[in-house]
């Protein structure tokens, strides 16, 4: 009997699907995964609908022409220039393969997002984790010096993720702009996944494309920006002239994002802008985050407050994911989800707050109750 290959036998469900998995069977409040509680906006699913019925064919492997003018719009760049992939995670792997192989290495921070690692590792390449420092008063911080250090003649590319997922960190010009010297310095690519790049707390996050137009490929997510995680409509922003090979592997992957849903989030885009639609988000999410730190804090969690994204991190001696999800019934993900080389911090979970209020507030009574249960 045929065996399957060591890259399928080794592959695992993750734990952001298992963890899910456990909340449905347990009825448990799910701030794991990060997907949003409500539906999308009004005017997108209204896009969607007129969308149907006149968009549902093949389009090209690089997308929609007019998903990639309206990006191209939106983000600043020629729309020539963009690859309309299945959601960000295609964009990711579109992007391993075409990047880097067999021999080269990819520098990545930790804590790391899961999908990172296996993706170097499929197109060959070996995915390099640097740390973070951490103090557990102040959380993390990014350290140039260990990055630069990580470098080593089969470094290809630097990928990385602001606003950071998990930790909430938003990079500084002054730590990006070091990121970029070293790029240039050894001549690295550098993938720069900014799928939560209209979901900050501040000011708005500067995107490496900026800094190093020639090198950069930047990753976005309508799943993110539209609350539409289940779409699968991501892209990249790719240096002038180098879409068509980013392409040409595509139509080899999915060959094409579902039809519709790229004529939808076309219409979408300039609509989100005019109505001010990532401005209220940001309120509300601000909102959600304010109430799930202060009801942490309350139950004796050290709280990160994130600058970026929709997850905050805590620390809680006595508490982890699967005790949370059994006892308490409320799904987190465990911090040493984002660790590959490095010990994760003792309690370090992270929460989602892209979940409504009400969801909010019965995952805190219910975290109360456990806690008063165990003392």
């Amino acid at each position: 009997m045929p065996q399957l290959t060591a890259r399928a036998s080794a592959s695992q469900e993750s734990v952001f699907a298992r963890m899910s998995r456990l909340a449905a069977q347990r009825g448990a409040v799910n701030l794991g995964q990060g997907f949003p509680a409500g539906p999308p906006p009004a005017f997108l699913r209204a896009a969607a609908r007129h969308a149907v019925g006149r968009t549902d064919q093949y389009t090209p492997p690089a997308g929609l022409s007019a998903l990639r003018d309206a990006l191209g719009a939106d983000l600043g760049v020629d729309g020539a220039d963009i690859t309309v992939t299945c959601g960000a995670t295609e964009a990711l792997n579109v992007l391993a393969l075409s990047l880097y192989g067999p021999g080269d290495e990819v520098l990545m921070l930790e804590p790391v997002f899961d999908v990172y690692l296996p993706q170097a590792r499929l197109a060959g390449a070996t995915p390099v984790t640097v740390p973070m420092r951490f103090d557990r008063q102040a959380g993390w911080a990014f350290d140039p010096g260990a990055l630069a250090a990580a470098v080593t003649p089969r470094t290809r590319a630097l990928l990385l993720n602001t606003p950071y997922n998990p930790t909430g960190t938003v990079f500084t010009p002054d730590e990006l702009a070091s990121i970029v010297a070293l790029a240039r310095q050894h001549d690295l690519w550098i993938i720069s996944d900014e799928v939560y790049d209209e979901l900050y707390f501040g000011e708005r996050p500067v995107s490496l494309r900026t800094l190093a137009p020639e090198r950069t490929f930047t990753v976005g997510s309508a799943g993110k920006r539209l609350e539409v995680t289940g779409w699968r409509v991501g892209w990249i922003a790719a240096p002038p002239g180098l879409s068509g090979a980013l392409g040409g592997v595509r139509q080899v992957t999915s060959f094409c994002a579902p039809a519709p849903l790229q004529a939808a989030v076309a219409a979408a885009l300039p609509v989100a802008r005019q109505e001010g639609f990532y401005d209220a988000l940001r309120r509300e999410y601000a909102a959600r985050r304010d109430l799930l730190a202060g009801g942490l804090r309350a139950l004796g969690a050290a709280v990160f407050e994130p600058r970026g994204t929709y997850f905050l991190t805590a620390l809680h001696p006595d508490w982890t994911a699967e005790s949370l999800v059994e006892g308490a019934g409320v799904a987190v993900i465990p911090g040493e989800a984002f660790y590959a080389r490095h010990a994760a911090p003792a309690g370090l979970l992270r929460a989602a707050f892209c979940k409504s209020t009400d969801d909010i507030h019965l995952a805190l009574e219910r975290l109360e109750s456990h806690q008063r249960s165990r003392s």
